[in-house]
């Protein structure tokens, strides 16, 4: 792990509950419960963001931000032969939740650093992915990490967005999910009022492919560098 990072002060005062506190892992370190908040969804969108990396990771891919669940380890389990991944969070307590879920031998390295500030060298990476972090974070916060997921990927290299999306207007959990959202995840609501693309710098419409599940709850998207 590298130098201490220092916790994001809206991270602290909106998901203490979450992600902060040593209780908060050990509550939500659980797989039926993050595919129960994802309403049974988990394994089919996490499934489409690693099929969106590639059946086989060779060379070197970023993950930005630990994942509840067994996102990781099954990205992991994709690696060839000297390849590697690397996964970076600002919460040391998300680094060593992850490390004790990863088999001792796996090429995986844990890097504690802000995803708004990765400090890797320019186009360093075949791929990045960032599953369902988005939502979580402000509005300058979000560019600022989307301006680094592209600049740290290659040219002719990807990255991956899984989060959520603004459902259809006939989706019968849209009143309760605007709901918890506006609740729990007060930042969320940017994606649905916004396309993620008005985020991304120096990308045009034609580089991102975009597709929705589940009544378009949820949205996943490639982007070609």
């Amino acid at each position: 792990m590298q130098p201490s990072t220092t916790i994001p002060q809206y991270l602290r005062d909106t998901y203490w509950w979450a992600y902060v506190h040593p209780r908060a892992v050990r509550f939500f370190e659980r797989q039926w419960l993050v595919n129960l908040i994802l309403w049974g969804n988990f394994a089919k969108l996490r499934d489409a963001a690693l099929d969106a990396l590639g059946e086989e990771l060779p060379g070197r891919t970023l993950q930005i931000a630990c994942v509840y669940g067994d996102f990781t380890p099954r990205a992991a389990a994709r690696l060839t032969r000297d390849a590697t991944l690397d996964v970076v969070d600002v919460l040391p307590i998300q680094l060593a939740n992850l490390r004790r879920k990863l088999p001792r031998d796996c090429a995986v390295n844990l890097v504690h650093r802000d995803a708004s500030d990765l400090r890797f060298a320019d186009a360093s990476y075949d791929r990045v992915v960032l599953f369902f972090l988005l939502h979580e974070m402000p509005l300058e916060v979000r560019r600022r990490t989307l301006a680094e997921a592209m600049r740290v990927v290659k040219p002719g290299g990807r990255v991956v967005i899984v989060d959520y999306h603004r459902p259809a207007w006939w989706h019968p959990l849209r009143p309760l999910m605007r709901l918890i959202l506006r609740r729990f995840e007060p930042f969320a609501m940017d994606l649905w009022s916004h396309e993620v693309r008005e985020w991304v710098p120096g990308v045009s419409a034609g580089s991102i492919e975009k597709r929705t599940y589940w009544g378009g709850l949820y949205q996943e998207l490639r982007i070609r560098a």
